[in-house]
C-alpha cells in the first residue's frame, strides 16, 4: 500500500523509537528525509544518521539521542503541513517554537532549513514540522 505522508511516518517512527528507548530506527530513505535528519543532527536532537544503500530506495538509519538516565531529548514532534492542507508562511510571519526552545523545519526556495535560518535570510516557505 502506498504511503500518503512519508514525513509524518518518519516523525512517528522517531517518536516511537525514542519512547521505547531504541538505539536506532530504520526509515525508508528519500532526499527530503535525509535533509530533515541532517537538520535534526545539527540542532542536537539526534546523535547521528546513516544512509544505507539497498536494491530499492535505500534505508535511513537514525540514532536517537538520550540525556542522562536515558531521558528524552525530543519532547514533541508535530507535523504542521499535511498533504491535504499545506501551510505556507512569509518570513515575517514565522513564529518561534516554544519561544525559541524548539525549531520549525521549513521547505523554502533555497532548500530545507530551520525557522531561524529562514528568518535570517528573510525567506518564507512551507512549514513541514515543529520539534521541541
Amino acid at each position: 500500500m502506498a504511503m500518503s505522508d512519508s514525513i509524518a511516518d518518519m516523525l512517528t517512527r522517531i517518536r516511537n523509537a525514542e519512547k521505547a528507548k531504541f538505539g536506532a530506527v530504520n526509515i525508508p530513505a528519500s532526499k527530503l528525509k535525509i535533509e530533515i535528519a541532517n537538520i535534526l543532527k545539527i540542532e542536537g536532537f539526534i546523535k547521528n544518521y546513516k544512509f544505507i544503500k539497498d536494491t530499492k530506495q535505500g534505508i535511513l538509519r537514525i540514532y536517537p539521542k538520550y540525556g542522562p538516565g536515558q531521558s528524552k531529548v525530543i519532547f514533541g514532534l508535530e507535523r504542521v503541513s499535511k498533504p491535504g492542507r499545506r501551510v505556507y508562511v512569509k518570513s515575517k510571519d514565522i513564529k518561534p517554537v516554544l519561544n525559541g526552545m524548539g525549531i520549525a523545519i521549513l521547505s523554502t526556495s533555497n532548500g530545507i532549513m530551520t525557522d531561524k535560518k529562514a528568518r535570517g535570510k528573510n525567506i518564507g516557505g512551507e512549514i513541514l514540522c515543529n520539534i521541541w
